[in-house]
């Protein structure tokens, strides 16, 4: 994989038992402010193209206009599909500007099963994305900016989450800082965080960790392979997080 300079990277030992995984798994988010970079320019071809850098099987993408006058009716999450070659799977939190605004998944398979989640926000409704594949779940949010908000989505999207009997990995941007109560109830009912503990906003003086990947399964069920931030700093306000990971066998 081409990969362009990281901020933070995890990385196990090579000695990993990889005869034992059941599958390898790259996983991203992004928040892309619909396309428009840090220079005010609304590019998808931009976007796409650092989407396709990322390697990724998934990726949770939030900011995603469908069809709204701003983007000159334009389905982004669709557009970004086509010219990445993944499956768009998307969610609407409101309707606006003629077309709707939300959140929404890039995929390399096919979805078995997709749900869609309403959330609160006082600024604005949210929602939740989950799709299911064989060998695991995958959850697409963007958290509202109000403590109160994200504290009852979390209660929300907890005992749904929790309720698979694969791994479950939940990715996005959650608008909190990791001693936030929201990340706090997170990690203390059943996940716990995979990507690095690193800033990803503004995307070119990044001072703010607010994006995340988690998991609810445990170390013996999914090991981190690395997990980086790429060196991503015009294309969106936030930067990428990346992590590889195997899924480990129970057989």
């Amino acid at each position: 994989m081409n990969l362009r300079l990281a901020l933070s990277t995890i990385i196990i030992p090579a000695t990993i038992a990889i005869s034992a995984a059941t599958d390898t798994l790259t996983i991203a988010t992004y928040n892309i402010r619909n396309c428009i970079g840090m220079d005010m320019t609304q590019d998808i071809d931009r976007t796409a193209k650092a989407i396709q850098t990322f390697e990724a099987d998934i990726i949770a993408v939030q900011e995603v206009d469908s069809c709204t006058h701003r983007s000159k009716g334009i389905d982004i999450l669709g557009q970004l599909a086509s010219r990445t070659d993944m499956t768009a799977t998307y969610s609407s939190a409101i309707d606006f500007d003629g077309g709707r605004y939300g959140i929404g998944i890039l995929s390399k398979e096919q979805p078995i099963a997709v749900k869609h989640i309403q959330l609160p926000g006082r600024e604005e409704a949210r929602t939740a994305v989950i799709a299911e594949f064989d060998d695991y779940v995958f959850c697409c949010t963007h958290l509202s900016l109000t403590d109160e908000d994200r504290i009852l989505s979390t209660e929300i999207l907890r005992p749904i989450l929790s309720g698979y009997d694969k791994p479950v990995f939940f990715a996005g941007d959650l608008n909190s800082h990791p001693s936030d109560p929201a990340i706090k109830m997170l990690c203390n009912n059943g996940m716990r965080i995979i990507s690095p503990g690193s800033p990803t906003y503004p995307a070119d003086t990044p001072e703010e960790q607010i994006d995340y990947i988690m998991t609810t399964a445990g170390d013996n069920n999914v090991k981190i392979i690395r997990s980086y931030i790429p060196d991503e700093p015009i294309a969106s306000d936030h930067r990428p997080i990346i992590s590889e990971i195997i899924i480990m066998s129970n057989k």
